[in-house]
């Protein structure tokens, strides 16, 4: 090995030394005195920025705890103000502590002037900023999916040009959709902040995108924007026990720092602080979506059956026990009509809803092979069933349909051979006769990146979807997947080229990988008619009703079948949970209280 020279020492020690020297002037300690023990004076004082979802208030620029809880106090409505870099905690709650919590979020930091940017560019998508207010419609979706605080879409247009707040949205480079967000704060502008310091707030991806990497790319692109402007660091605050975040930032190089963050009590961080249900974390998540919503409007809630998504709600004297979206205001008779979709079809084919043409299999070979030329493709499915479970779609020849009656038989001994109607696969979810939701339902796809096997690209977009829905979602590698990869000539091996898509499914059922995508403001007006229909042909109070249309916006459709336990999740921005509370506890929700005060 070659001896290090005096003066080869003497030219790389000053660099190192002036490296050493910036981070350690960049790294504020907010545990001490505010971190700005030398420069307060020059920060703006009661700094607090506000993010349309709450307001920021930087502790460190206000005078003492009380006039920091002073400004808490006012909060607004449906609102969470978040006091972030707290340097004495327990003396701010002591102050307040009927009001005010801890919140059990760690923070972490990334020095900006040791980051690089990435080399690696997204695919199937890329990163810019917000720009219109569709685009500001999509962040309120996303965040709705996530179960973040709406923004006001005007808010977000009104600070387009705010030099304190960045939006950034990921764009999908075929639909065009927007897939995912971050909002960031420039410390700087916001408070003349002379620690040049930056935040991440709001990072949020669809769940429904089939693109990986949306979240990195988003933050990456922000610590290159802030980099830019000249900031010293980017620090962000995530919950203590979101162990996929917290990966993937310490796999950006973020380090945990020491600092603190305070927020009112209030119905929406009421999970935060409250102690858990009993058992909560094992119910699923249509069964969590309406436990929270009731808890939020202070209705008693017992969990009597978690891993069957059983709970009873209760307030005043009245009380109901429920299954998910399924409650005792559903019949038995209802439940039994929508449990055949045999006797589904003949239900509401009565009521004059369109329906396709179907045959039972019954083991004659020349019916069925008849059946199938008349038709050219067709849908075999179990007779009673769920989860789209059996369900094979676009048989076009004996052998592939006797197979999978085979499959179907093993879910139910009674089995459906159907009309194939080619289109999109629309669910309506219908509450008191009237339309809560519509969505499209789109089977499971995977883009080629020209290196990795479709298996592999199918595991990674299950593992995806799988954490997007709490393990509700992921994409089968059976006979079914294999079948549809045959039929574009592909196998499970092939190895598609960057950007190729390939459908692997023909099922849209979001349980075997199909994500949802709402259509309730465009949907025709001639298929919510047809779905009220069904459900008044039903007399089922909760229902979703399964057409397969050519487009939502054209009134063409046939009906498919009824399900009396919707999955009310997934629908977002759509107030499904909401209105299944009004169904049930009519005087609980904000409809009423606005009805009360005359309130449009």
């Amino acid at each position: 090995m070659a001896k290090t020279t005096p003066e080869d020492r003497a030219g790389r020690f000053p660099a190192a030394k002036a490296v050493a020297h910036r981070l350690k002037r960049q790294r504020v300690d907010y545990s001490r005195g505010g971190g700005h023990p030398a420069d307060a004076d020059i920060a703006k004082e009661a700094a607090q920025v506000d993010c349309g979802w709450g307001r920021l208030l930087f502790a460190q620029t206000f005078q003492d705890p009380a006039q920091l809880v002073a400004a808490l106090r006012e909060e607004a409505p449906e609102r969470r103000d978040i006091a972030v870099y707290v340097s004495d905690p327990h003396v701010v709650l002591a102050a307040a502590p009927q009001e005010l919590f801890l919140d059990p979020s760690h923070t972490y930091r990334l020095d900006l002037a040791t980051y690089r940017n990435s080399r690696k560019q997204p695919r199937g998508f890329f990163v810019r900023r917000l720009s219109s207010e569709a685009d500001a419609d999509a962040v309120n979706r996303i965040y709705a999916s996530r179960g973040m605080v709406p923004v006001r879409p005007d808010f977000f247009w009104s600070n387009r040009d705010n030099r304190s707040i960045t939006y950034l949205v990921a764009e999908d480079e075929v639909s065009g959709e927007i897939i995912g967000t971050v909002t960031g704060i420039d410390h700087r502008r916001a408070f003349t902040d002379p620690e040049r310091g930056s935040s991440l707030w709001c990072l949020a991806v669809d769940p429904q995108a089939r693109h990986g990497g949306v979240g990195e790319a988003l933050v990456r692109r922000l610590a290159e924007h802030f980099k830019a402007r000249g900031s010293a660091f980017m620090d962000l605050s995530v919950l203590h026990d979101n162990e996929q975040a917290i990966s993937l930032y310490e796999k950006l190089h973020f380090r945990r720092i020491t600092a603190f963050t305070v927020k009112r009590k209030n119905s929406i961080n009421e999970r935060l602080y409250a102690n858990p249900l009993e058992e909560y974390d094992v119910l699923n998540p249509y069964a969590r979506l309406i436990v929270n919503e009731a808890r939020r409007r202070g209705i008693h809630v017992e969990i009597t059956d978690a891993e069957g998504g059983f709970f009873r709600l209760t307030q005043g004297g009245r009380s109901v026990h429920c299954r998910e979206s399924l409650s005792e205001l559903t019949s038995g008779v209802a439940m039994s009509i929508c449990d055949d979709k045999a006797v589904t079809r003949r239900v509401v084919e009565r009521a004059g809803i369109s329906v396709p043409e179907q045959m039972t299999a019954a083991g004659d070979d020349d019916e069925l092979a008849a059946f199938i030329e008349r038709y050219g493709q067709v849908v075999v499915k179990p007779a009673r069933g769920e989860q789209g479970r059996a369900v094979a779609v676009g048989l076009d020849n004996l052998t592939a349909v006797k197979h999978a009656i085979a499959e179907a038989r093993e879910v139910c001994d009674r089995v459906l051979v159907e009309a194939c109607f080619e289109g999109q696969d629309l669910r309506l979810v219908v509450i008191e006769f009237k339309l809560v939701a519509a969505a499209v339902r789109r089977p499971p796809h995977v883009v080629g990146d020209g290196r990795q096997t479709i298996r592999e690209l199918i595991e990674a977009l299950s593992r995806r979807r799988a954490a997007a829905t709490g393990g509700e979602s992921t994409v089968p590698i059976d006979a079914e997947t294999e079948r549809c990869l045959k039929l574009g000539g592909y196998g499970l091996d092939t190895v598609l080229e960057s950007g190729q898509e390939v459908l692997v499914r023909k099922a849209a059922n979001l349980h075997t990988g199909g994500s949802i995508h709402d259509v309730t403001g465009i949907v025709h007006p001639r298929l919510v008619e047809a779905a009220i229909s069904a459900a008044r042909a039903i007399d089922i109070p909760v229902v979703g009703i399964d057409f397969m249309v050519r487009n939502p916006t054209e009134p063409d459709y046939v009906f498919i079948e009824a399900n009396e336990r919707p999955g009310l999740a997934n629908h977002e921005p759509q107030p499904t949970a909401e209105r299944f509370l009004d169904l049930l506890f009519p005087t609980s929700g904000q409809r009423y209280a606005n009805l009360v005060l005359g309130k449009s």
